[in-house]
């Protein structure tokens, strides 16, 4: 790493932008343990998307598309 004293202001910010990156990686790894041993797989799996009520529908014919 050079010396402090040469370094320009891109430098500086190149250096800032990479140790940000490094600790947005360690915290979503962190983040990441974290929920897997708080959660179990199944939980985590779960989805209700694409459950759609067939009653909600309002207007069947529009459901495809037009014909």
């Amino acid at each position: 790493m050079p010396d402090i004293s040469t370094l320009n202001n891109y430098q500086l910010i190149e250096y800032g932008a990479w140790g940000l990156s490094l600790l947005l990686g360690l915290w979503m790894l962190f983040d990441t343990l974290k929920t897997n041993m708080t959660y179990s797989e199944d939980l985590l799996t779960s989805s209700r998307e694409g459950e759609i009520d067939d009653a909600l529908v309002i207007d069947p014919p529009h459901q495809g598309g037009h014909r």
